[in-house]
């Protein structure tokens, strides 16, 4: 088929169009990344985006993405972080990321933020590399157990399409394959959407691609992040079963995750101690807790307070 087929699909008109199948989804998916005509790309994504994805659509996409990618090292928990065009406080989550590291896991991180630049600006002062390419990735997995990669350095065919945001002035469903792609096919995965209504959807095609462990929230800025303050409801998969669960305010207190703060120097320094923030603490070790508990590991509220505690003793400090 050609990408002109399956934008007819989508765009017939009332009573005629139609979504995508999984095996349609997956082999436009295949076109677009092996060269379609950028006016057909850009029909189909804009028809998705006016419609609606739907998990079958998201779940052939993210299976189209995964065929071309290339060997991966392997990985505990895939991290995706890709929320674009929203101002966000500092990226804590980042700290959480390690903190699971230090159990043992090895976490990868991969992503993009579009103009906003406090995640890539915050990995180093939370401790994380950055990594140039995949074997550098693999390396450093082995070495500290956690790395970032970024899409670009090692899916250039992908970070293509999603850069497509800057052309089209909106988001398209490759933001949500992006985060669905899981690209070290790791057994456990975490994912912050900025819209509530992805959350299910995210569930709903991992559990289409027979995914075990998945958590999906309504986090800080888009990201993975567990506000504290708030009660969060979770959606995700638990043993490749859906799982749904409100996971309790940790803190009675009122207080925004943008607080205004943009110095990333705060995240070494929470890490290492010289700064006191209780608020702060307490996002760093529900969002790793939540993260822990993807993986299986019971009683991870606890686990991830001992993590914390232990944290200039371990292999990542």
């Amino acid at each position: 088929m050609t990408l002109a087929e399956h934008v007819r699909t989508l765009g017939r008109g009332p009573g005629r169009s139609r979504s995508l199948t999984f095996e349609e989804a997956q082999d436009a998916m295949r076109l677009m990344l092996e060269g379609a005509a950028p006016e057909a790309v850009g029909a189909l994504l804009m028809l998705l985006r006016m419609k609606g994805e739907e998990a079958q659509e998201i779940a052939g996409f993210t299976a189209g993405a995964q065929a071309f990618l290339p060997a991966m090292p392997q990985v505990d928990l895939d991290w995706p972080s890709y929320a674009a065009g929203r101002t966000r406080g500092l990226p804590w989550f980042l700290l959480s990321a390690r903190l699971v590291a230090l159990s043992g896991k090895r976490v990868l991180l991969h992503g993009w933020n579009g103009k906003d630049a406090a995640v890539r600006g915050g990995l180093a002062a939370a401790g994380i590399k950055v990594a140039k390419d995949i074997a550098e990735a693999g390396l450093l997995l082995d070495r500290e157990g956690i790395s970032y990669l970024p899409i670009e350095a090692f899916y250039p065919q992908l970070f293509a399409l999603l850069d497509l945001r800057d052309t089209f002035g909106l988001r398209s469903c490759i933001n949500t394959v992006c985060r669905m792609l899981n690209p070290a096919k790791a057994p456990a995965s975490v994912q912050g959407v900025f819209h509530p209504s992805y959350r299910l959807l995210q569930a709903d095609a991992a559990h289409l691609l027979g995914w075990e462990g998945l958590s999906v929230i309504k986090g800080g800025g888009g990201e993975f992040e567990r506000n504290p303050a708030k009660a969060i409801e979770g959606f995700g998969l638990r043993g490749g079963s859906p799982w749904e669960e409100t996971l309790p305010m940790l803190r009675d207190e009122t207080r925004r995750l943008d607080d205004g703060a943009r110095d990333s120097a705060a995240l070494s320094a929470l890490w290492d101690g010289t700064l006191k923030d209780d608020f702060a603490e307490a996002i760093v070790k529900g969002t790793a807790a939540l993260a822990l508990s993807t993986l299986g590991q019971p009683l991870s509220d606890a686990l991830a307070d001992d993590l914390w505690t232990a944290r200039h003793r371990a292999r990542a400090a």
